[in-house]
């Protein structure tokens, strides 16, 4: 399931597929403790469904699309000056072992 397939969706068919993925991640938790589970991947992948769902579903709270981020790539960007070298502070070595030897030799 890729998220440009969940945009197109209404917004009850994205909760109808949230509680079958939801239903379906704790069948294949159970399973998997039970042992009855054979590739564990799955929990991963529908984890990360319900993960695609529910921003997609976020995006449409906070009025997020796809015609959106083309404004947002048109305001200005701010860009930071590099630091004077009155400015620049020498990074202090990290104590580990080998400093401390260097120390006592």
């Amino acid at each position: 399931m890729k998220v440009d397939e969940l945009r197109v969706l209404e917004a009850d068919e994205l909760s109808m597929r949230m509680k079958t993925a939801r239903r379906e991640l704790y069948e294949l938790r159970f399973k998997h403790a039970v042992g009855q589970l054979e590739n564990s991947t799955q929990i991963s992948k529908v984890r990360h469904d319900i993960a695609r769902i529910m921003t997609v579903l976020r995006e449409r709270d906070f009025g997020i699309g796809p015609s959106e981020p083309q404004e947002l790539e048109a305001a200005p960007v701010a860009v930071a000056e590099a630091p004077s070298e009155e400015e620049v502070v020498e990074a202090k070595p990290k104590r580990g072992r080998r400093a401390k030897k260097e120390e006592s030799e």
